[in-house]
Order: C-alpha cells, then sequence, then structure tokens
C-alpha cells in the first residue's frame, strides 16, 4: 500500500482515522460515460461516506464549450466549492465508486486553482465499504466557506502547445487510453472522433497503474510502468486520454514519483475531431 501524503493519495486506514477532523472536507466524484447508464448523483444519495459532499464532474465544468467537462472558470470553481462548505485550511479527500478514477480528475482541479491540501482516496468506496467503514444517506451540514485561489497555468495545455510539444519534443506526452484506442485498432465511445493518436506520444493505460484491488500500485512498480513505456520521468510530461478524466490518473502517478505535468484539457475528444491535426496509428 503506498504511503499516505495528504497532497496526493491517502488510504483508507488514514481516511478513518481523521474522518472527525473538523478541517476534513470529503468530496464524491464519482463519473461514468453516459454508455455506463449510471446516475452518479443519486448513488450518492443513497449512499456515501459520511460527510461527504457530491461533486458533478460534468456540472463544474465551463458548459459554454462543446467539449465534455472542460476545466470551469475560476469563479465558478470558486463559488459551486463554496456552496458546499470547502475553502481555505480545509484538508480535502477525494473518492469515487470505481476505486481510482474519476477522482484525481478533481485533485487535478484544485492543484489547479492553487490548493494544496488535497488527496484522492486510495481504493475510494469499494475499499472504504469493504474494510467495513460506514457510509450513510444523510446528507452533510454544509456552512459557505472562503476560498482563495491561484491559478497554476503549468498544470494545464491547450491543443496549440500540445501540437508544438508534438513536434518538438520537449514534453513527454502521455496516453492513458487503452492499447487498441491508441493504436487506432478500437473505435473511440465518442462519435465523430477519429482512431488513433497524438504523434509521437507514448501509451501507458490507467489501468496498468492500479491494482487488481483498485488501488494505486507502488511508486516502484508505477516507476517500471513508466519506464516500460518508454517514459524519460526525468522530463516533464503532457497526459491526455479520451476526454481529461484518466489523464488525471497518470498526473497523480507521475507526481507520486516526483515527476512534473500539465493535463491537456481536451484530450481526444478535440484531438480525434479536427481533420488538420495529425494523428498517428500502430505503436508509439
Amino acid at each position: 500500500m503506498p504511503d499516505s501524503d495528504p497532497k496526493t493519495l491517502v488510504s483508507t486506514e488514514w481516511l478513518a482515522e481523521h474522518l472527525k477532523a473538523p478541517e476534513l472536507r470529503l468530496i464524491d466524484a464519482s463519473w461514468y460515460m453516459p454508455a455506463d447508464n449510471r446516475d452518479c448523483r443519486s448513488e450518492y444519495e443513497a449512499e456515501h461516506i459520511p460527510g461527504a459532499r457530491f461533486v458533478d464532474v460534468d456540472e463544474v465544468a465551463d458548459l459554454r464549450s462543446d467539449l465534455p467537462h472542460m476545466l470551469p472558470p475560476v469563479e465558478k470553481f470558486m463559488s459551486r466549492m463554496r456552496e458546499l462548505g470547502i475553502g481555505d485550511g480545509h484538508q480535502v479527500v477525494v473518492y469515487d465508486t470505481a476505486g481510482v478514477f474519476s477522482a484525481p480528475r478533481v485533485w487535478w482541479m484544485f492543484k489547479y486553482f492553487g490548493q494544496d491540501n488535497v488527496a484522492v482516496l486510495d481504493g475510494g468506496l469499494p475499499k472504504w465499504k469493504a474494510e467495513g467503514h460506514p457510509v450513510t444517506a444523510e446528507p452533510p451540514t454544509i456552512r459557505d466557506r472562503h476560498m482563495i485561489t491561484e491559478i497554476r497555468p503549468e498544470l494545464l495545455r491547450d491543443v496549440t502547445q500540445v501540437a508544438a510539444s508534438s513536434k518538438l519534443g520537449d514534453y513527454t506526452i502521455i496516453d492513458a487510453r487503452s492499447a487498441a484506442r491508441f493504436k487506432g485498432e478500437a473505435p473511440e465511445p465518442r462519435p465523430g472522433l477519429r482512431s488513433g493518436h497524438i504523434p509521437n506520444s507514448r501509451n501507458v493505460p490507467f489501468q496498468e497503474l492500479l491494482t487488481p484491488q483498485g488501488t494505486l500500485k507502488s511508486t516502484d512498480d508505477l516507476r517500471a510502468v513508466f519506464m516500460g513505456a518508454g517514459v524519460d520521468l526525468a522530463k516533464p510530461a503532457i497526459t491526455t486520454c479520451g476526454s481529461g478524466i484518466t489523464a488525471a490518473i497518470l498526473g497523480l502517478a507521475l507526481t507520486r514519483l516526483g515527476a512534473t505535468f500539465s493535463l491537456y484539457d481536451g484530450s481526444w475528444a478535440e484531438w480525434g475531431m479536427y481533420g488538420d491535426l495529425r494523428v498517428a496509428t500502430g505503436e508509439a
């Protein structure tokens, strides 16, 4: 089990010890593809870790964009967190109902907006429940809380920056999608997108970073996975995926290794849509 770090990843044991701490704020950030036909908010209302608030990844987003769940304007992020009673001085822990899947996306959002004291719950709700820890349907008591933000632009990349890095090689572009999608052998789940990958990118399917129990692998094992995919951990990385969700899992793992990363928010939902952007197929 990876060591707990309140700025990246904490264990269920750590959370159980700190569950009643007054500075703790829990977030259920569960999210699934539309084809999964799951209502994460209803699932949260039926069962969540005591004190947890629900963050809708598709709503705490820039709804002016045609792309899915793009990073929200800072004013919207601050407003939504204030409504949830999350602000300065709080230790935030984010979890999801898959184990480690969508929670890192919200972890990355907090980091982008200048909040350091935020971690992902390793193993999420499944591990928490399997160990017999409490869940509830009771809504939390919420009081507005002020939050000071400090945008960290180095954690975000847009399509123009990614296209430049694809040519220059100044960043290692790492794709979290499956090998079949990366190679262009499997269709994309979103209609209208080409198949393949960003030229000169590497493939690290996010599942390879997880144990069979749904927790993040040890740092030694994470390092081996990245190195096995040809990733130079001394070089800054740009993480990408289908729509910016599982790219954050790569970012969390890289951060655990002391490496630096930026997340391509548009990811393949954007790159695969534009015919003037080059697409590669086959192996990296």
